[in-house]
Formats: C-alpha cells, structure tokens, sequence
C-alpha cells in the first residue's frame, strides 16, 4: 500500500515544473526523498534559486497536489534553498529587470554560425513554451533581420522601442534601425550607447531567457556586455577546425576572466550529411570541440551539423527548427535547450544553501 502511494506521489511530482522552465522538479532533480507511512508523505526537497519566493510557491504546490490523492491525509514538505551569491562584476540594476535569464551565445570568431545557432536556440526555446527574447548585440554585422524575416522599423510605444515577435520570440537589433547597406563605423563610445539604447529602450516585457547575440571575439561591446549585465552564463559556438577553436579558447576565458559562468560549448558544421546517398562527411576535424572542452573542463551541449535546409531557412528567415519542428535538428535544438536549464540549476546547486522549514 505504501510503495503504491510513493509511486502516485513521484509522478504527481513530476507534474510540477521549476518556475521559468519546462521541465520538472524530479528531473531536475530537487526531489531527494519521498516518505510514506500511512496516510503520512514526506517529500524533502533541495530547490536552487534566487527566488526564496520560488521555492515557496513551489512547496505550496506540492502540498496541494499530493495532498489531494487519494490515500493521502497529510503532506509535510522540508524545503532547502540553494542561495546564489552577488556577483563580483558590477550590474545596472535597472536594466532587464523582467528577465529571469540572460544567456550569451559567443563565439572567438565571425563565421562559425553564431548568429545561426542563435537563432534556432531562441525558436526551440520559445517553442518548449518558454517566453525568450533574442537581442542583437552583433552591432558591425547585425543578421538576426534576414534571420526571421524581418525588413520593418520597430514601432515606440510610451517612449520603449517595441521588439517584433516573430515564431514566439521578442526579437530587436541595430538592423531594424539602419538601412541594410549603411555600415556602422562607431568607435568604441558609440558602441556601447547603441547598446545600452537596445537594453535599457526596448520594452523587453516579463522574458525566461533573453539570448545575446554576441559579436565575434573579445572587444569591448562583449566585455562590456559581460560586465554590466545579469548574466546567468554564456554559451560558446564553434566548428571543429583548430583556426576557430583558438579563438574560441580565447572567448571562453574572457568570461571566466569576468566571472561568467559558461554554460558549455556548441560544435556547429560537425559533419555533412549527403542528403542523396546519406554519406557522412568530416567537413573539418572530427571531434575538435569535444577535445578542447575536455581539456577546459567545459561541457559540449551539442553538435549541429551542416544541413542545406538549416541555411536555406537563415536566408529565408524561418529558422528551421520552425520549418521542420519534427526533423533531426529541431531535436538537436532541443537537447540543447535543455542542456542550457540543467547546466544553470546546477550552478546554482553548487552554491551556499539557506534551509526554510
């Protein structure tokens, strides 16, 4: 009787998602026991957050779920918090402060598909349910525009600049602010007031995620993106030859120079896959991100090959994690996705704990 208590408690538990993410508390991984005696259930829970308001409401909802299955007439939940810790860089508090998550994706170099990866990483997102936002940041090259189709000036609403939504993303970049064959020749100042603009200015609303596009390397709109704002970590885009993975090195110690957590490292154009007889191509060196993230003890969150579709959707603007939400990609995507939720809950595991009873 009690083992078929248990059994309707942890999969009445796993109906319950961590705030913010698509995923549930026993997949995360929060749910250390499960007791049962008599009508009597014990659930001790370890949740990582910032929010002890959070954790709360996740505890209340635990009581009400288990406490109305049958057999059960008591419900006592030990919650611990895991706390995080300021940050040693400094923050504007004023900036974002709707956004439960800002993510960098980055890359040591142009031309590796950051922009791409991006791109698609915001649509998966947004397709698991999640409320995403992608900003940008890449202000020499700006691609995001082609990417989803978007060829309009944004509307101002109240003095905030109103970002597009296009396949469920809140999307804003210098592109749709300049004619496409204007170049940007700003120095450094300007840069970082275009910017600031695009943080502080845009009516970003209520965002799980907001996803920065980066641009390439170590120059001063990424290291003063990194210092300034929020960011829960930072996610490196490389291909697998040596010529990008020594510059992507280079990106992955600015933000651990900075005290950014990095997520892990995305190996895009891993392979070709020949879509007439199947043949499976090493365009570069197999396996190169893999290594370097071994030897920088970081994690590998995902490898994307080259697909002619995944590039004519970019120039399409329909990211192909929309054009082919069932395809080897979209899944590949969202393997990602989730990988990016669990490397965050563990950094947040891993700091100091504060118990509430």
């Amino acid at each position: 009787m009690a083992e078929a208590i248990e059994n309707r408690v942890r999969e009445c538990l796993r109906t319950i998602t961590f705030p913010g993410m698509k995923r549930d508390i026993v997949s995360f991984g929060f749910v250390q026991r499960v007791g049962v005696s008599g009508g009597d259930v014990v659930v001790d829970l370890r949740v990582p957050t910032r929010d002890e308001g959070a954790a709360r409401d996740i505890r209340r909802r635990i009581v009400d779920a288990v406490g109305s299955l049958d057999g059960v007439s008591n419900v006592q939940v030990s919650l611990e918090v895991a706390t995080a810790p300021a940050p040693a860089t400094a923050r504007d508090p004023s900036l974002l402060p709707g956004v439960s998550h800002v993510v960098a994706v980055a890359s040591g170099k142009g031309g590796v598909g950051k922009s791409t990866v991006a791109t698609n990483l915001s649509a998966a997102m947004a397709a698991a349910g999640l409320r995403v936002g992608l900003l940008d940041a890449d202000i020499y090259g700006p691609s995001i525009p082609l990417m989803f189709g978007i060829d309009r000036r944004p509307e101002i609403v109240g003095g905030k600049i109103q970002p597009f939504e296009r396949h469920g993303v809140r999307v804003m970049s210098l592109g749709f602010l300049l004619d496409p064959d204007t170049p940007v020749i700003w120095r450094g100042p300007m840069v970082m007031k275009a910017l600031g603009q695009l943080l502080g200015d845009v009516d970003w609303g209520d965002l799980d995620y907001l996803l920065l596009d980066l641009p390439p390397g170590t120059g001063d709109a990424a290291l003063t993106l990194s210092q300034k704002l929020p960011l829960s970590g930072a996610v490196i885009v490389s291909t697998p030859q040596d010529v990008a993975l020594i510059d992507a090195r280079k990106g992955l110690a600015m933000f651990r120079k900075v005290e950014v957590p990095v997520l892990g490292m995305v190996e895009n154009m891993s392979t070709f896959v020949c879509p007439h007889c199947g043949e499976v191509t090493d365009i570069f060196k197999r396996g190169g991100v893999e290594r370097t993230a071994d030897l920088l003890n970081c994690e590998v969150l995902g490898t994307i090959p080259l697909d002619a579709a995944l590039v004519r959707g970019s120039d399409a603007g329909v990211p192909i994690v929309v054009s082919a939400p069932d395809g080897a990609h979209a899944g590949i995507f969202q393997d990602i996705v989730g990988a990016v939720e669990r490397r965050l809950v563990e950094l947040a595991s891993a700091r100091p704990t504060l118990t509430i009873v």
